[in-house]
């Protein structure tokens, strides 16, 4: 997802000389974007956010190879889009896909780094094998709190992607410990975060 947590996590991936991104998103930039997601502009509205993306982050850093894949991510087709990937970030905005990259990353052995936000506060957390995702939220929360409902503060954003991006590099270079299995919750009204332990569900119906 190249939306509030996966722009500036793009970015910050590209200038650390990540050799090689993938682009997974099927929507085209809006105006009302552009306060979050840093890596396009106003000549980019209508655009393809992959395109867009993808030039912004080559005009970067040239020697970065960038895919643009500029479809919906789904159960049916998680395992190809994330084939050969070394570590995914999942910046997306809704459950169903956020299931779907879980389960996809679980089946691969590949590293989850998933980053969330909601009004004030946001989350990161680094899943490998058990416990995953899943673990920690079973079931779609029937309220929950996206950024399309309840919106969000645009530098929170960048907070949260650049900690989605420096958990993807030290994983990718094994420096200092990674949040794996841990979660990171960030409240930027009140300028705090604590990191939680995410327990492993026997019942898991991803890696139970």
């Amino acid at each position: 997802g190249m939306g509030g947590v996966g722009a500036p996590a793009a970015l910050y991936l590209a200038a650390a000389g990540v050799g090689a991104l993938r682009l997974i998103d099927h929507d085209e930039v809006g105006l009302s974007n552009l306060q979050r997601q840093i890596a396009f502009s106003e000549q980019d509205v209508g655009a393809p956010k992959v395109e867009a993306g993808a030039a912004r982050l080559t005009a970067l850093n040239a020697h970065v190879e960038v895919e643009a894949a500029g479809e919906r991510l789904t159960a049916a087709n998680a395992a190809w889009l994330l084939e050969g990937c070394d570590v995914v970030i999942d910046g997306t905005d809704d459950f169903e896909t956020r299931f779907a990259v879980n389960a996809a990353c679980v089946a691969a052995g590949i590293p989850l780094v998933s980053g969330a936000l909601g009004r004030w506060s946001g989350q990161v957390g680094v899943f490998a094998a058990r416990p995953c995702y899943r673990c920690l939220v079973p079931e779609i929360p029937p309220e929950a709190e996206t950024c399309a409902r309840v919106g969000v503060v645009g530098a929170l954003a960048g907070v949260v992607g650049s900690m989605a991006a420096l958990e993807a590099i030290k994983l990718i270079t094994g420096a200092g410990e990674a949040l794996t299995g841990r979660l990171l919750i960030y409240d930027g009204l009140a300028g705090t975060a604590r990191t939680t332990r995410v327990a492993a569900d026997p019942a898991c119906p991803v890696c139970g």
